[in-house]
């Protein structure tokens, strides 16, 4: 095959792949994944949110080395910029697959222009390097606070025979459960339903201290026990209509609260985390 032939094979490959893209644009989105290195730099790979705090660092110290600037504080300016410049360096030995995105230039004419007192040039410097940070959080930052930074419950047993998951559909079946036998009249089961729903609560609260541990929002609180015993006497003695009210206060309280939270970012964070399904993308 003569290359000029496989060169134009090649460009129609890339066509066609471009071609199926664009058609299933509403169904596929691009985004760029961080390096895989980035992960030692966060729990639960690392005891510390090290790359995290780094960041802390590098927004504190930018704020120092503008405030000392416009104040012409060149001994404090110094400091804070010398500090500046370690710590923005320091992402290139964590994460080297991103020194190339770090603009080293300009970092050498700010340290140039504070070691020179040149006042007037260091916000335009941190202007520059500023905008050169947004443009990888543009393209990272949400992604890696999805990854690293959302709840993991995939660890956490309600027992040894039962786990997490296991346990939220159960609860969920439960829910569902009184709903339909209140509707249908059958009261004693209702009551049965809401007392299993009530004790796997109870269980699910045991965990919360797991990620909550110097917390003090309890689970079950205040609110959710109320509603509970508004539920108990609703099933008793109220009407339907009641008896729906109540119970969906109380899957808002004890559900819907925690899920726009944690159940978000957790199914959210498995899509980045997990190896992509080629064969169920070639379906789509």
């Amino acid at each position: 095959m003569r290359w000029s032939h496989f060169i134009i094979l090649q460009c129609l490959l890339v066509l066609i792949a471009v071609g199926i893209a664009y058609i299933h644009k509403d169904r596929v989105h691009l985004t760029k994944k961080p390096p895989e290195s980035l992960a030692q730099w966060y729990k639960p790979d690392n005891k510390r949110q090290v790359w995290l705090h780094n960041m802390f660092k590098l927004r504190r110290e930018m704020q120092a080395v503008e405030f000392y600037a416009t104040n012409r504080n060149a001994e404090l300016l110094k400091k804070w910029a010398d500090s500046f410049g370690q710590h923005y360096l320091k992402m290139a030995e964590m994460v080297p697959e991103w020194r190339s995105k770090l603009d080293i230039e300009t970092m050498s004419d700010l340290q140039a222009a504070v070691s020179n007192n040149n006042f007037q040039d260091v916000p335009r410097l941190l202007k520059n390097i500023g905008g050169n940070c947004q443009s990888c959080h543009t393209d990272y930052r949400a992604i890696v606070a999805t990854m690293y930074r959302a709840p993991d419950f995939s660890s956490i047993e309600i027992t040894p025979s039962t786990s997490y998951k296991e346990h939220m559909k159960e609860l969920i079946k439960q829910v569902n459960q009184i709903k339909i036998v209140s509707e249908d009249g059958m009261k004693e089961l209702s009551l049965s339903s809401l007392s299993n729903l009530q004790e796997g609560i109870n269980d699910l609260g045991k965990t919360c201290s797991v990620c909550h541990q110097q917390s003090s929002k309890q689970y079950p609180d205040d609110k959710m026990i109320k509603t509970i015993a508004n539920l108990e006497e609703s099933l008793n003695t109220g009407t339907v209509k009641d008896q729906g009210r109540a119970l969906g206060t109380l899957a808002v309280q004890a559900c819907a609260h925690c899920h726009g939270t944690h159940r978000f970012a957790y199914d959210v964070s498995n899509i980045f985390a997990n190896k992509p399904d080629w064969l169920k993308l070639i379906q789509h």
